[in-house]
């Protein structure tokens, strides 16, 4: 019966799921092609119930049969269940005593070890066999363990390993933050004093930058980028997408195509610390004053 519990549960689940088929989204034609393996599935469940049911009728008929004809009930269930009888004959802890290498209680009076102390006597039972390849085992493991870390140094020990996994750990890092390092923007961009960035940036201004901004940043075509006007914003945030993007309408080019994230942060960074560096023939002034990055006006 418990099986049978089972199959009916499945097939109601089964039954149940073509009722959120609206909710999924289903079109007609897969909501038809559901259908009729539902219908199918169904069919199939109930040839397995009546098979069940048959199997089940035919058990109680056998049992009918034979207790009309005088068996019992201990002789009826072993007609029914030959294998399990043959199995239930059996000792029920012989394969424990073979896997522990263990004698029968019956044949334990064979085992007797002459000498006793006390009234108290010894069995002559030998080592379980499972300890044993147990035992040997860890000693061919002792022998490969001395072998490979400590004869042919084929293995590493823990303070080699150690500097091993760190030296990985370096590699993973630096990676890390190499692919980080391209995914700023000008939500995420943040200003910093690393002189290796600055330096960066400075190679970066002065291969694309110096023709219109000058060599010192002290405006020609574009505007001046020492003081403390700007046309579209001082913060590190306004720099980075002005630089990004460009401003078309002034002359100012898009650059996202030709330098990487990485390069324009560090490039918008550089930028930032050269402010109040009060360069030769400054350019006049552009935009609106803002004093500090917390004081920003609206720009240009």
């Amino acid at each position: 019966m418990k099986y049978l519990r089972a199959i009916l549960l499945i097939a109601l689940c089964a039954g149940i799921q073509p009722a959120f088929a609206d909710d999924q989204g289903m079109s007609t034609s897969q909501l038809e092609n559901y259908f009729g393996y539902g219908a199918i599935f169904l069919i199939l469940i109930l040839f397995v119930v009546a098979m069940l049911v048959v199997l089940k009728a035919l058990r109680v008929l056998t049992k009918v049969m034979l207790k009309s004809q005088g068996y019992t009930e201990e002789e009826i269930a072993v007609e029914l269940n030959p294998a399990k009888a043959g199995k239930d004959k059996k000792r029920k802890g012989e394969l424990w005593e073979k896997l522990l290498s263990l004698k029968p209680l019956s044949e334990e009076k064979d085992l007797l070890i002459e000498h006793e102390y006390d009234g108290i006597q010894e069995l002559d039972n030998p080592t379980p066999a499972w300890f044993m390849y147990l035992f040997y085992g860890t000693i061919i493991f002792a022998v490969g363990y001395l072998l490979n870390y400590h004869v042919f140094h084929t293995g590493q020990l823990q303070y080699e390993e150690y500097k091993t996994e760190m030296a990985q750990a370096d590699v993973a890092h630096k990676l890390y933050l190499s692919k980080a390092a391209n995914q700023v923007d000008e939500n995420s961009v943040k200003q910093v004093k690393d002189p290796a960035v600055i330096a960066a940036g400075q190679a970066i201004f002065k291969t694309n930058c110096v023709a219109c901004h000058g060599e010192h940043a002290q405006g020609n075509v574009g505007p001046n980028l020492t003081d403390n006007y700007w046309l579209h914003g001082s913060k590190i945030n306004d720099l980075f997408k002005t630089v990004k993007y460009g401003v078309l309408t002034k002359g100012m080019p898009t650059w996202e195509k030709s330098l990487s994230p990485k390069q324009i942060s560090d490039v918008v960074n550089y930028v930032k610390s050269i402010g109040g560096t009060n360069p030769a023939n400054p350019k006049a002034p552009q935009g609106v004053l803002e004093v500090g990055n917390d004081k920003r006006t609206a720009a240009n």
